[in-house]
């Protein structure tokens, strides 16, 4: 990395490389933004031999939709191009406006999507190769610094042929690109941000997904094992719901989705022998918190510590019973 900063202080003006130096790194990267027309959800991912790309590359907001700043990050993009779509402006219009006054237009790569599917992407003439993108319908996907000309294509077919959420979709789009040859440098962090069609006035609710691998070998790999655990706990938390509104058929379906995608999970199988017991079926929690235990005994003093406050529903022989089953 430092033998390319000395590279770009040989050829760059020296006002846009002042920049990279005061906060706009040189993330060079491959994403997509994109929109499912299913839902109305707006979404972004990325992957980049970068620290933490998703700090800097993914931005999105409900209702007014998704933006990926790369290359030679001016990081402003973000933040400035989803309050100009707010206002009303096209991505196209957007794009322009945050290009034509930047020195380092050349050096960037920037791609705008809105809540309607409107796609808008720039990749500057001096992006490093190879570097380019494609726009479909309802996305766009863009690269720089790729190992070859295959990655932005293969990134369009996997995205336009693939099916289900707009998560699942987009990280399929990334797993073609690094299945094609993907970054020349290699693997080290991406994300995945998801929100709303529309606001609902409260920002942490129009996230749906927010999720960051920040240093990893293995980063494609491993984003996609996140967004299944993360999957997994949905699971867990529509079961939580069911129980609060006393579907125990649901919930005990929720609960065992959930431990089907991560049998291994300690803290899965906790949470579900805990609602078993909340529901009345003891006998069926039982040995499921004799295999808890065995694994890690310092959950029989958290099953001790969630009776006082009402999160297990127990008496003191139903505790002894559950703590004692090892």
């Amino acid at each position: 990395m430092k033998r390319l900063t000395l590279l770009l202080m040989m050829f760059l003006p020296v006002s846009v490389y002042a920049r990279t130096i005061n906060g706009e790194p040189l993330t060079h990267t491959f994403s997509i933004v994109a929109y499912d027309e299913q839902n109305g959800e707006i979404g972004v991912a990325v992957q980049s031999h970068w620290f933490s790309v998703g700090s800097i590359v993914t931005w999105a907001e409900a209702g007014v939709g998704a933006i990926a700043t790369q290359s030679l990050v001016n990081v402003s993009f973000g933040p400035r191009g989803l309050e100009l779509l707010k206002k009303g402006s096209l991505p196209q219009e957007v794009l322009q406006e945050l290009i034509k006054g930047d020195d380092g237009r050349d050096f960037r790569q920037l791609a705008i999507i809105d809540a309607r599917g409107r796609a808008a992407t720039h990749t500057g003439e001096k992006c490093i190769a190879d570097a380019g993108h494609i726009i479909g319908k309802n996305y766009s996907v863009q690269a720089n610094m790729m190992l070859n000309k295959e990655v932005v294509p293969a990134m369009s077919k996997a995205f336009e042929q693939s099916r289900g959420p707009l998560a699942e979709r987009m990280l399929a789009a990334l797993q073609a690109a690094q299945k094609a040859g993907g970054d020349i440098r290699g693997q080290q962090s991406a994300a995945i941000l998801v929100v709303r069609a529309q606001t609902s006035g409260e920002i942490w609710k129009d996230r749906l997904i927010d999720l960051r691998v920040e240093d990893h070998p293995n980063a494609v790999n491993e984003i996609g094992r996140v967004l299944k655990v993360f999957r997994a706990y949905e699971h867990m938390n529509n079961g939580d719901l069911a129980i609060e509104k006393g579907d125990e058929k649901t919930a005990l379906e929720e609960y065992g989705a959930a431990e089907k995608m991560f049998p291994d999970n300690t803290e899965m199988k906790f949470w579900h022998a805990v609602a078993l017991v909340n529901i009345s079926k003891l006998d069926s929690a039982l040995p499921i918190f004799k295999k808890i235990f065995t694994v890690d005994k310092n959950y029989i003093e958290l099953t001790r510590r969630i009776v006082p406050n009402g999160l297990l529903k127990a008496d003191e022989a139903t505790l002894k019973k559950i703590t004692t089953v090892h």
